[in-house]
């Protein structure tokens, strides 16, 4: 116990009750082009609908990232997105000078939310051609009765006035309502419906609502709104945004409706990509377990495997590029294993070999995809079915969703060169389906690491076990911690072992690891042996025929 100055009793808790934790292993991670959305921030995103919510819909310049980013939503509910955004790319305004862009909430604070600019009344909320569609319209007591009538219709023809807040601190004329349209029906699909309405929001910078929350119709709208912010006060306004008291804010003397222009795609690049995957650079900084590449060039592919081995705690899976298989009767595996050899040996990557055709239900058209959504996507649903450690490839687990055609259909012979390079056939079987037929990943060198399952094994036990060991921080190197770490791990791999990830384990952590030079130089050594469980990739099956009246005992065993 600790020393103590005069008599008493001390009361002290020792917690010798920590436990390996379990680990995500079914995060997915994809950057790319995108309709809307914020910029260079992750997003975590849980099924399609919410793709659609905040990322729009696919278009014709963004269909296979988007696509390759549902894709993996159709087998997990999990994945972080980046939109990536290039030159030219604008957010749209109302009555102010063009080419601004405001990438996400944070960029807004620090260089917009003041107001002072000249980039006009309203802003859309994300960059892109898509805020184009959006139209403002605002009324107070002056214009309330002007208004248009659909307007009206959506505070119920009651016109704002003067709130309860503002008339208590002497002031007056403070509310307004406000409507955002879907002008073009890019968003709604309808010309014209009505988006978000305002009702009786304040002028005045410290109004609050009879819930005690501000009421600032700025502070309201920024908070809120899924299509707009706000930028700075309409001209007339000329008191409006300061305080309530004894404050006779300036009423509009016409309705003030604006459309917003200016917003503009841009062209996204290799290099925007990169740039955005790079939000996920960090092991520290974000979990992430299944990165999703898209229609991933050989720059982009090997800046992600690069990526994926420097944090050793993920995946990345790619495709080849459409060219190499779309439209390219008879060269498929010369140019994919051209492409793979291209490529970095990791055995934190891994390739498959195909496109998909699927249906596109937002435009009405089919579409070419990238697999390796789907491949990634399989993992996450094998890790639900089963467990990390087993292979997601095989009628089993390795059927894969929403297929019209694939852009080829490899052959035995085809399968063995892909297979031995490395990259994981995609085929479809009659009656059974379109199947990821193989476990690679793209270690060139043999080893079970060339094996998607061990690879994902050791990355459950290394993460899991490093974030228990960093409880033994800062202990004494002794007997009491090495055997205390001992009892940690073992109980975990003993679990692991009964869930057929492996066949035998042993964790050395005593003197003969940790010697006295280790000690004196404040390090700890833990040992951990692992036997992987191996996936059956080949399957032998002899059919003998015995003539009648030999003893099966006599043949079986002799071939």
């Amino acid at each position: 116990m600790p020393f103590q100055l005069s008599p008493g009793v001390n009361v002290s808790e020792i917690d010798l009750t920590t436990v390996v934790p379990s680990v995500a292993t079914s995060t997915g991670a994809i950057a790319g082009s995108f309709a809307w959305g914020p910029v260079g921030e992750v997003v975590t995103i849980s099924d399609e609908v919410r793709l659609v919510d905040r990322f729009g819909k696919p278009n014709s310049t963004n269909y296979e990232y988007w696509y390759s980013a549902a894709n993996f939503l159709a087998y997990s509910g999990n994945l972080k997105v980046v939109r990536a955004a290039g030159a030219a790319t604008y957010t749209a305004t109302a009555n102010g000078t063009p080419n601004v862009i405001i990438k996400n909430d944070d960029h807004y604070e620090e260089n917009y939310s003041s107001g002072a600019n000249t980039y006009g009344q309203w802003a859309s909320k994300y960059p892109g051609a898509l805020g184009n569609s959006l139209t403002i319209s605002m009324a107070d007591s002056n214009t309330f009765a002007t208004w248009s009538s659909t307007y009206k219709a959506s505070f119920g023809s009651v016109a704002p006035g003067s709130s309860t807040y503002v008339t208590s601190n002497g002031g007056s004329n403070d509310e307004i309502h406000i409507v955002v349209t879907d002008a073009l029906g890019k968003f709604s699909g309808t010309v014209g419906t009505v988006l978000e309405t305002y009702a009786f929001v304040s002028k005045a910078s410290d109004a609050k609502d009879d819930s005690g929350n501000s009421n600032y119709y700025k502070n309201v709208i920024n908070n809120t709104s899924k299509y707009i912010r706000w930028m700075s006060h309409p001209t007339i306004g000329t008191n409006w945004g300061t305080a309530a008291s004894n404050t006779s804010f300036v009423l509009m003397a016409s309705n003030t409706t604006v459309t917003m222009t200016g917003g503009a795609d841009g062209t996204i690049t290799t290099a925007n990509v990169v740039t955005s995957y790079d939000n996920f650079a960090s092991a520290e900084a974000i979990d992430i377990s299944l990165i999703v590449s898209g229609p991933a060039d050989q720059t982009v592919a090997e800046h992600l495997t690069t990526l994926a081995s420097t944090r050793k705690d993920c995946l990345v899976f790619l495709s080849p590029e459409k060219a190499d298989v779309v439209d390219n009767a008879g060269s498929e595996t010369t140019d994919i294993i051209t492409y793979r050899d291209l490529l970095t040996s990791t055995s934190y990557a891994v390739m498959d070999s195909n496109w998909k055709y699927q249906y596109d239900k937002y435009n009405d058209v089919y579409r070419w995809i990238p697999c390796n959504g789907d491949t990634a996507g399989l993992c996450a649903r094998t890790d639900q079915e089963r467990d990390p450690w087993y292979s997601p490839g095989g009628l089993n687990r390795g059927v894969i969703k929403n297929v019209i055609k694939l852009a080829w259909q490899p052959n035995k012979a085809s399968r063995d060169d892909l297979y031995n390079k490395g990259v994981n056939p995609v085929l479809s079987f009659a009656g059974e389906g379109t199947v990821l037929f193989g476990d690679k990943t793209m270690l060139s060198k043999p080893s079970s690491f060339d094996r998607i399952n061990v690879r994902r094994l050791f990355i459950v036990l290394e993460k899991a076990i490093a974030r228990a060991a960093r409880y033994s921080m800062f202990e004494f190197n002794d007997q009491f911690t090495r055997a205390q770490f001992v009892n940690l791990v073992e109980p975990f791999l003993r679990d692991v072992q009964g869930r057929r990830g492996i066949t035998d384990f042993r964790v050395v952590c005593d003197e003969s690891n940790n010697t006295g030079q280790v000690i004196d130089k404040n390090e700890f050594v833990g040992d951990i042996y692992i036997k992987p469980a191996r996936s059956i990739n080949f399957i032998q099956l002899n059919f003998v025929a015995v003539r009648t009246g030999v003893s099966f005992n006599e043949v079986v065993g002799k071939f």
